[in-house]
């Protein structure tokens, strides 16, 4: 891959090889090794690696282990469209804290109702998550920390502003966003809320879908992502071992 590149407000840093193009990356682990591999160049010293589940921890995996930081799973829920379940309008964070479109939640003209139906169904679903891939733990506190947060792309980026405001609230000092495709006007407003974006591959147009980026994509079940942690558990506690 090409030399990184920074924008001219020195907040987003991506490969200008790889600008606007699509399937450029073979699945999710080959997308995380190539932006480990970017974050080893430009971020230091980092104290935590949080993976947005599903996709987001095979890509996160693989960046904490470049950055040699604890890894973690935030998880933070899109806030559904009751008649359109692939679209949402804001995002649900661990704590119920929560973050809303206001502008497009007029122009669907949902009810109070509705919204607060909504919460409450993604954190029934947070709490299900973090039964099943955290054990129910607690989150820790991230005070005056370097945070990176990992997802497999931003589209409309409420997601990961609901993981940047949560991460905020229980004090990290510097909040950086690492993902290996995004949205150009999604990633221009979430760059106003954190320290620095690295995006691989940023394209830009109506029609963004983070998938078009890679040339394997599937949902990713719980299965397969628990399987994986306890696989990067194994190996950490080796590379302990033979200190």
């Amino acid at each position: 891959m090409s030399p990184l590149k920074l924008s001219q407000k020195g907040k987003l840093v991506y490969s200008e090889e790889i600008l606007g193009r699509f399937y450029v990356f073979k699945d999710r682990l080959q997308a995380g090794a190539l932006l480990g591999e970017a974050c080893r160049q430009i971020v230091k010293e980092v104290d935590y690696v949080l993976a947005v589940p599903m996709g987001g921890v095979p890509v996160g995996l693989m960046v904490s282990k470049f950055l040699k930081a604890k890894f973690d799973i935030i998880i933070c829920r899109k806030l559904l469209i009751p008649w359109n379940r692939e679209a949402g309008f804001g995002a649900v964070s661990p704590d119920g804290s929560y973050f809303i479109d206001q502008a497009f939640v007029k122009s669907l003209g949902l009810s109070e109702y509705e919204i607060m139906e909504t919460i409450k169904e993604q954190m029934e679903e947070i709490r299900k998550r973090n039964e099943m891939l955290r054990q129910g733990r607690d989150y820790p506190s991230f005070n005056n920390l370097k945070i990176v947060l990992i997802d497999d792309g931003v589209a409309a980026g409420y997601t990961m502003k609901a993981a940047v405001d949560f991460v905020k609230s229980r004090g990290a000092k510097e909040t950086i966003i690492a993902v290996p495709t995004g949205c150009l006007e999604s990633l221009l407003k979430l760059s106003d809320h954190v320290d620095l974006i690295v995006c691989l591959n940023i394209r830009s147009g109506p029609w963004f879908a983070v998938a078009d980026a890679y040339q394997e994509w599937k949902d990713l079940d719980y299965e397969y992502v628990v399987k994986l942690m306890k696989e990067y558990e194994r190996e950490c506690s080796l590379n302990v071992k033979n200190l």
